[in-house]
């Protein structure tokens, strides 16, 4: 069976597992010499188990895993040449693996071959531990690590499929609010139209300004701080048009915070629920304000309007409801509990909304 990976990623993975299976290993000798001295009990002292545990495991390790690695790389090695590999790898680590201990322990082969011979059981013992940790270790892991590489792309999977169902729902939620906008105005331009054709059509050339500026923005995932101004501008415009001299308005953006990214579409909401609901009922003149900031890393929107104030009678025309709850959930869906929303009293009359936002993802 070939090998599906390039051979620089077989030794890229050879060199990035070898030593942690050494390591492994290791840890699995000494168990076993331990294991041979005081359970077993081979008349071996610890000293001399540990070095013939260490030689052999060690001279296995190699004999297995440097083949695997560098034909299959860390994936799940084909069964029958997987195991054939282990049959004839042992053997050869058995050999010379007790060859390498005694020559560093400083004794003749021959008294290891008494030794098996006086206790043939702790020795069988021994190689059956060997032999079997070798095989259950590398076959399990390459199992394991087919397991974990499928549970890695479920997982990126799911992600995925997370990421594009909160998406949809961004998208969503960030559509309602242009049927909205737009019912009202042309509401507004259809009475217009018979009362005051001029006004209409300088209220339908700011609606075309407008929807302009906006068409990009609305279906982007992020627009900067900068176009999100510019929007309200062009907004307010409109909305001038319809009111008159009743409506006066003011932004202030810092320079530092013109291309701070922020989700599009989000002061809109307020600064048409501030005009709906505070400056178009109330008879006087009305102000809107909008203005950014940052204080402590976070970036702070704030709408104020000098309207009729949170005891104002809310209307029931349909979409009326759609703003405010529209920014909620997407602050939600964004920011989860990093970001707030608040509606606060005016001083002397009105709202201040105030949204505030984690400045970093």
């Amino acid at each position: 069976m070939t090998s599906s990976l390039p051979a620089p990623l077989h030794m890229r993975a050879l060199f990035r597992r070898l030593p942690t299976d050494l390591a492994i290993v290791t840890v699995f000798n000494v168990l076993i010499a331990v294991t041979l001295t005081y359970l077993v009990r081979t008349g071996s002292p610890l000293s001399v188990n540990l070095a013939y545990s260490l030689c052999i495991g060690t001279l296995a390790l190699l004999f297995c895993d440097v083949p695997r690695l560098l034909l299959w790389g860390e994936g799940k090695p084909p069964r029958l040449p997987f195991f054939l590999i282990l049959a004839i790898a042992n053997p050869i680590a058995w050999y010379l693996g007790v060859g390498i201990a005694t020559h560093i322990l400083g004794i003749p082969r021959e008294n290891f071959t008494l030794a098996r011979a006086r206790n043939p059981t702790g020795f069988l013992t021994f190689f059956a531990l060997v032999s079997l940790f070798i095989c259950w270790y590398f076959w399990n892991r390459g199992k394991l690590q087919l397991l974990a590489a499928e549970a890695a792309t479920e997982k990126a999977r799911t992600a995925a499929i997370e990421k594009q169902a909160m998406q949809a729902q961004l998208q969503m939620l960030q559509v309602q609010i242009e049927p909205h906008m737009l019912f009202n105005t042309l509401a507004n331009l259809r009475g217009l139209i018979a009362l005051d054709p001029p006004r209409a059509q300088h209220m339908l050339d700011q609606l075309i300004q407008y929807l302009r500026a906006t068409l990009t923005s609305s279906r982007a995932e992020k627009t900067t701080l900068d176009q999100e101004f510019a929007l309200m501008e062009a907004y307010l415009g409109l909305m001038s048009v319809r009111m008159g001299a009743r409506l006066s308005h003011d932004l202030q953006l810092p320079d530092a915070l013109r291309d701070l990214p922020v989700p599009p579409m989000l002061l809109q909401p307020l600064v048409e629920n501030a005009i709906k609901h505070g400056l178009e009922p109330k008879m006087d003149d009305g102000h809107i304000g909008i203005r950014a900031e940052q204080q402590d890393g976070m970036l702070i929107l704030t709408v104020a309007d000098t309207g009729l104030g949170l005891d104002a009678p809310v209307s029931d025309t349909p979409g009326t409801h759609v703003g405010l709850a529209n920014v909620r959930e997407r602050l939600q869906a964004l920011y989860g509990e990093r970001a707030t929303f608040t509606l606060t009293p005016n001083a002397p009359t009105g709202v201040i909304a105030r949204l505030t936002l984690p400045t970093r993802p």
